[in-house]
């Protein structure tokens, strides 16, 4: 016990008392079977051996050969397994508990998931490897790609986008929302794990981002900070109980939008090839080829 003077214990004790009565109530943050959930920060490290099985160059503390290689991705997927393989199983066991899920048998469920992302990792660093380009080519101010790695707050954003959205399509609870919350107090980036983004996508500084979760982006798209790909309606009772499948926009391929901009709607398409101004907002289609300059769309 610290060394707190005998009066001031029996304050603290009862503060105790009042703070464990407040549990009576029917509030919903009076959740007391936390046990059963996932823990964040077991979430974050199982994120944290997911990263260097991409990027094992940039994380390896020792020379790496052909001969090396394969003991060392087998260092991070093995306990990368174990972790996500168990949070993903306490995710879908308490929605079952939750009546939210009919999923039989959440263990195997559960590995089953793990197992398939692990296989699509090769594909996902070939797409990370198109994002990464992209910045180096967007970006002259980039002396190597090895620099845009280590230091630009995209890289961290995109690859836990990317491994959240592939958890999202599995239909995981929890789990992908919790990893894209990460990267957002890191970076400041703030994606929905269901927004769909093609490859070779660039977030030049990045600060400020905000991408919806049914927002579809295309293929060598570039997007600056502060911009907001949202939805017009923002209060689940706008929609009358039944949210549209479609509340976010889409940008076509080789769009570029500038900082500060705001696009919002499920039906806005940002045409191909297309260019939007700063500050612009726009709750409107343009056409392909469109370049929308200092005077919003709606």
């Amino acid at each position: 016990m610290p060394n707190i003077p005998p009066t001031r214990i029996e304050e603290l004790e009862d503060a105790i008392d009042t703070v464990v009565e407040s549990y009576a109530g029917s509030e919903e943050i009076n959740n007391l079977e936390s046990a059963a959930l996932p823990n964040k920060r077991a979430v974050i490290a199982a994120l944290n051996h997911l990263k260097p099985i991409i990027y094992i160059g940039f994380y390896s503390q020792r020379s790496l050969n052909p001969h090396n290689l394969r003991f060392a991705i087998s260092e991070h997927v093995y306990p990368a397994y174990e972790i996500l393989t168990d949070q993903i199983n306490r995710a879908v066991t308490y929605e079952k508990q939750a009546k939210r899920d009919t999923k039989q048998d959440c263990a195997e469920w559960s590995q089953g998931v793990v197992l398939r992302l692990f296989h699509r990792l090769p594909e996902l660093r070939r797409v990370l490897n198109a994002d990464l380009l992209a910045a180096y080519e967007g970006d002259p101010a980039a002396q190597s790609v090895e620099e845009i790695v280590f230091s630009y707050p995209a890289v961290e954003a995109l690859t836990c986008h990317r491994i959240g959205h592939i958890l999202y399509q599995e239909g995981v609870p929890m789990i992908p929302r919790i990893i894209s919350e990460y990267a957002h107090s890191a970076t400041g980036i703030d994606i929905h794990p269901g927004a769909k983004i093609g490859r070779g996508f660039f977030l030049d500084h990045g600060t400020g981002v905000v991408i919806g979760e049914t927002s579809e982006i295309g293929t060598n798209v570039k997007v600056y900070q502060g911009v907001t790909l949202g939805a017009i309606s923002t209060k689940r009772s706008d929609y009358a109980g039944k949210l549209p499948k479609k509340r976010h926009p889409t940008l076509e391929d080789d769009v570029t939008i500038y900082s500060g901009a705001t696009i919002l709607g499920g039906d806005t398409v940002i045409g191909q090839g297309s260019v939007i101004g700063g500050n612009v907002w726009i709750t409107k289609s343009v056409p392909p080829g469109s370049k929308i300059f200092g005077k919003a769309k709606e």
